[in-house]
């Protein structure tokens, strides 16, 4: 027997007040089809749980995709793991399972320029929201140490930081491909200090870190950072040709 509409409209404001959205629009149909097969009260309570947890899920994964700022194309599905040494392959395997984030470990990719250290790092930032509903958010050196320079001009560093925090994991491409000046790399020390273990920095870099004195400017500096960075970390070897390289020859090959 169907709900009396007196009955229905009661039940609809009372899971409107919940904020159960799915099982509002859904529990009709799921209520038919359990009076339907005879499915037991507990049953189709499951059920109509189900589809709300999933939803709620689906959403929350959207909204953290879009906050990550991540660019969504360098997926797993889109980078070739062939073209990784043995070694990074495993490494990678293990890093998805995504429990570095709770030792708050760093994962460091050094490579040549081409290969794929950025796009297999998105690919692992994405998989850490999907699979394990982490915060991670995604930025370019030189874009993040703008904003950090900015909110130290306005007295509001302390602030940025803390809302950076707020992430599981931030991903920092390119340190050091455009070299800073002092007062830029103050502001990167700083967010990478604030971050110690508390937070896992994720980054890529094309310099080793013999060269890293060009980036922080001084001796001590640059020693500091690398041993906050290495301390507990893993540490990506890419030494690959470049991938962009490979696919423009075998383009002209095609075409030859």
């Amino acid at each position: 027997m169907s709900l009396s509409s007196a009955l229905r409209t009661e039940l609809t404001q009372h899971l409107r007040d919940l904020h159960l959205p799915t099982i509002r629009e859904c529990y009709p149909e799921q209520a038919d089809k359990a009076r339907t097969e005879d499915l037991a009260h507990e049953r189709y309570l499951l059920e109509l749980a189900r589809r709300e947890s999933e939803v709620r899920r689906a959403n929350r994964i959207a909204r953290l995709l879009r906050e990550s700022r991540l660019p969504l194309e360098k997926n797993l599905e889109t980078f070739d793991r062939k073209r990784l040494p043995a070694r990074v392959h495993q490494q990678v395997e293990v890093l998805l399972e995504g429990s570095f984030l709770a030792r708050h470990e760093n994962v460091l990719a050094f490579g040549n320029p081409g290969s794929g250290k950025t796009h297999l790092l998105c690919a692992l930032g994405q998989e850490l929201i999907v699979r394990h509903g982490r915060r991670v958010f995604f930025t370019p050196c030189n874009l993040l140490v703008q904003e950090l320079l900015i909110a130290k001009r306005d007295l509001k560093l302390a602030r940025v930081l803390k809302r950076l925090a707020g992430h599981d994991a931030i991903i920092i491409d390119d340190i050091g491909y455009v070299q800073q000046n002092r007062e830029e790399m103050e502001v990167l020390f700083a967010l990478l200090a604030d971050r110690y273990e508390r937070g896992s920095v994720i980054l890529t870099s094309n310099l080793p870190f013999s060269k890293w004195e060009s980036i922080f400017k001084d001796l001590m500096t640059t020693a500091a950072a690398i041993d906050r960075l290495v301390h507990h970390s893993v540490i990506l070897e890419l030494n690959l040709a470049s991938y962009r390289l490979e696919a423009s020859k075998k383009g002209k090959e095609s075409k030859n």
